[in-house]
C-alpha cells in the first residue's frame, strides 16, 4: 500500500475518444477535495500500433479479448510513462502520490442495452499500472453508476460544478472531446450534465482520410468550406439528438460507418471541404442546441477538450450562443487538455475518502455511488 495514505497529491489520467494519446496532471487536492491547484501535465501521444490497435477494438472483430488484453497492457505502459514524465518535473516520488486516477480507453458503452443493465468497458490494466508506477491506482471507473442503472457518463460534471459554479453565473462547461458533454452549473439548482454528440470524432475521421492529416488545426479547412444546410439537417435527424437529458453516447454510434451511412443516403454532390464544414457546424449546434433547450439564459460557456484550440469551431459556437460568452477554461485557470486529467484525479480522491463520484440527476443512476476498483500499489 501507498506509504504517505494522507499525501494531497493525486495523479489523472485521461485518453479519451479522440484516440490522441494520453494527457496526465499531478495536482495536489485538499483534504476535502477542494482544488489546490496543478503542479505538472504531460502528454504521450499512442504509438502508431496501438492507435490502430484500439482504433480496430472499436468495432466487433474477431479474437477481441486477446486483442483487447494485450492493448490494455500496452496502455498501462504509456499510462505509466506519463506518470514517471509527471514525477521527473515535479521532483515527488510514488511514495508522494495517494493515488492514480485512470480512465483507460473506451472501446464499448452501452449502458441500459441487451439484458436492462448493458455495460461500458475501458480498457486498461490497472494492476500492471499500479505493478509499474508502485502507486494505488483507482480505474474502471464507470461501471458501479451502470449498475445502479446509470450512464456511466459523464461522470466530470462534480467536479466542473467544484471549480468552475458560481454563484451569480449561470454557465455551462462544454468538453468538446471525441464526443461533447455539457455540464449546466445554475446557482441554487440540481447538477445537469450528459453528452450531446459528436466532438472532434468526425472532423478528424474526415480530415484524415481526405487530407492525410491527424486533425484539422484551427479548424483552417472547415473555414474554407460552405455548410450545407440541408446536409446539416440530415445528419441531425439522428435520434440520439432529440433523446432527453440524461443520455450518453460514443463511437458505437457516432464512427466512420455512420458518416458514410448519412453521405451514401445523401443524394446531393458535395465537396469534401464543405463536408467538413457541415461537420464542424454539427459539433457546434448539437452543442448550441442543448444549451438552448436546458438553459437558454446560459451566460458563460466555458470549453475543455481539444474542441478549445479549434479556432473555427469556438466561433461557429459562439454565432449559435450571441447572448453567451463563450471562452476556454484557460481564462479560467486551467487549460483545456487539463480538464478532463484533473477531473479523475478528484475521482481518485473520492474513491479513496469513500466519496461517491457520480450524481444522478447527471447519469440518471439510482443513487449516489463510490465509483472505481482500487489496485494497491
Amino acid at each position: 500500500m501507498n506509504t504517505a495514505p494522507h499525501a494531497p497529491y493525486f495523479i489523472g489520467l485521461m485518453s479519451g475518444t479522440s484516440l490522441d494519446g494520453v494527457d496526465g496532471v499531478l495536482c495536489q487536492l485538499g483534504t476535502d477535495g477542494t482544488w489546490q491547484g496543478l503542479l505538472a501535465h504531460a502528454h504521450r501521444p499512442f504509438s502508431p500500433t496501438l492507435y490502430d490497435a484500439l482504433q480496430a477494438l472499436q468495432a466487433p472483430g474477431m479474437n477481441e479479448l486477446h486483442r483487447g488484453a494485450l492493448a490494455g497492457n500496452a496502455l498501462a505502459r504509456v499510462y505509466a510513462e506519463t506518470c514517471a514524465a509527471l514525477l521527473e518535473q515535479t521532483g515527488l516520488g510514488p511514495q508522494d502520490i495517494r493515488a492514480i486516477g485512470a480512465h483507460g480507453q473506451t472501446v464499448r458503452h452501452q449502458p441500459g442495452m441487451h439484458d436492462g443493465t448493458g455495460y461500458t468497458v475501458q480498457l486498461l490494466q490497472g494492476a500492471l499500472l499500479a505493478e509499474l508506477s508502485g502507486i494505488d491506482v483507482v480505474a474502471d471507473l464507470r461501471s458501479r453508476d451502470v449498475a445502479a442503472g446509470g450512464q456511466g457518463a459523464p461522470l466530470v460534471p462534480p467536479f466542473h460544478q467544484a471549480l468552475f459554479g458560481r454563484g451569480d453565473r449561470i454557465r455551462g462547461v462544454v468538453n468538446i472531446g471525441g464526443i461533447s458533454n455539457i455540464t449546466l452549473l445554475r446557482p441554487h439548482q440540481s447538477l445537469i450534465g450528459f453528452d450531446c454528440g459528436p466532438g472532434n470524432t468526425l472532423l478528424d475521421h474526415w480530415c484524415q482520410t481526405h487530407r492525410q492529416q491527424p486533425f484539422d488545426r484551427n479548424g483552417a479547412w472547415a473555414a474554407q468550406g460552405r455548410v450545407d444546410p440541408a446536409l446539416l439537417d440530415h445528419l441531425h435527424q439522428e435520434t440520439f439528438f432529440a433523446l432527453p437529458a440524461p443520455k450518453s453516447t460514443g463511437r458505437d454510434l457516432f464512427n466512420a460507418a455512420w458518416l458514410a451511412h448519412k453521405l451514401d443516403t445523401w443524394a446531393e454532390p458535395i465537396s469534401a471541404t464543405d463536408v467538413q464544414a457541415t461537420l464542424t457546424e454539427l459539433t457546434a449546434r448539437s452543442i448550441a442546441n442543448e444549451l438552448l433547450r436546458y438553459a437558454a439564459d446560459v451566460q458563460d460557456v466555458l470549453v475543455c477538450g481539444g474542441g478549445a484550440f479549434n479556432t473555427h469551431l469556438m466561433q461557429r459556437l459562439q454565432a449559435a450562443l450571441p447572448q453567451a460568452k463563450v471562452l476556454s477554461t484557460a481564462e479560467e485557470g486551467l487549460a483545456p487538455d487539463h480538464v478532463e486529467a484533473a477531473a479523475f484525479a478528484w475521482l481518485a480522491w473520492a474513491h479513496t475518502q469513500h466519496q461517491p463520484g457520480n450524481h444522478p440527476s447527471v447519469t440518471g443512476a439510482k443513487g449516489l455511488r463510490v465509483l472505481g476498483a482500487l489496485h494497491p500499489a
